[in-house]
């Protein structure tokens, strides 16, 4: 079984507090797989609101949107006016991303892998400047949409693009490393070439987890739920069909065929 976040119907329950037919997150217990059982002590039913589709409690509700506040605003340590560039920036935790740091006032420079995520980031979601990595130079198109260098570079990649990041941060820049999808299984390319600039550019470079925000987690929530309410957060979700199709599914996030949070149907709503 491949761990994962998940939302699950309940089919039988020994639990008091959880009844036949809640909806519950299913934490590191669900994942790809068709039935799971979890600890009655860990399950709470989650509130079905009308306006907030099942697909947002999954995503911008779920893991994502947490992972982006938490990763932006505590260790990004946002100022208004400041240069941020997300990489992966049409993926699930990287358009929120691109979001809350327009929404803090900064100018954003998103990367994503085709046009129309481009356009989509540029039209949609008003990121100042889009950068198609598969087509243009990746560190010349940097030099010239960040003439004033970058603040805060939002790692999801790794490779090519965090070293042409790691070239024009500027002083006491803060890089937040949420995933380096481009390196995973990358055991031959030698790392940044510009790991130098950590050290002259006095960098703050810091990894985390979502989960090491657990005691803080509706604080994330409440504001999430309010820019939504506002228009101020908007999202996308990949449906896959069917649990047969998760491996190849799964290959999406390795291509950059998926927009926003990729998810894999298993039976449908209620």
């Amino acid at each position: 079984m491949r761990a994962g976040g998940s939302l699950a119907i309940v089919e039988e329950s020994k639990a008091p507090h959880v009844n036949v037919g809640d909806i519950v997150q299913g934490g590191m217990h669900g994942g790809w797989q068709e039935y799971f059982i979890i600890p009655g002590e860990e399950a709470a039913a989650i509130p079905l609101v009308e306006s907030i589709p099942l697909t947002a409690l999954i995503s911008v509700l779920g893991f994502t949107g947490p992972t982006a506040y938490f990763g932006f605003l505590d260790i990004g340590q946002p100022k208004k006016g400041e240069t941020v560039v997300v990489s992966a920036a049409a993926g699930a935790v990287g358009s929120i991303v691109c979001q809350i740091a327009k929404i803090k006032g900064c100018r954003v420079v998103g990367i994503a892998g085709s046009d129309e995520k481009c356009n989509w980031l540029k039209n949609d979601l008003k990121v100042d400047e889009v950068i198609n990595y598969k087509k243009d130079d990746i560190l010349e198109s940097l030099k010239e949409k960040c003439p004033e260098g970058i603040d805060i570079y939002f790692e999801n990649v790794g490779g090519e693009t965090l070293d042409a990041a790691l070239t024009l941060m500027n002083n006491y820049g803060r890089i937040p490393v949420c995933g380096l999808i481009s390196m995973y299984n990358d055991w031959e390319t030698p790392g940044p070439k510009m790991f130098r600039n950590i050290l002259m550019k006095r960098l703050t470079v810091k990894g985390f987890l979502v989960s090491d925000y657990l005691d803080r987690y509706a604080e994330s929530l409440e504001a999430l739920s309010e820019w939504m309410a506002e228009g101020k957060i908007q999202y996308k979700v990949d449906i896959v069909e069917g649990i047969e199709n998760a491996p190849s599914a799964v290959n999406k996030l390795f291509t950059g065929e998926n927009t926003g949070k990729l998810v894999i149907k298993v039976s449908d709503e209620p």
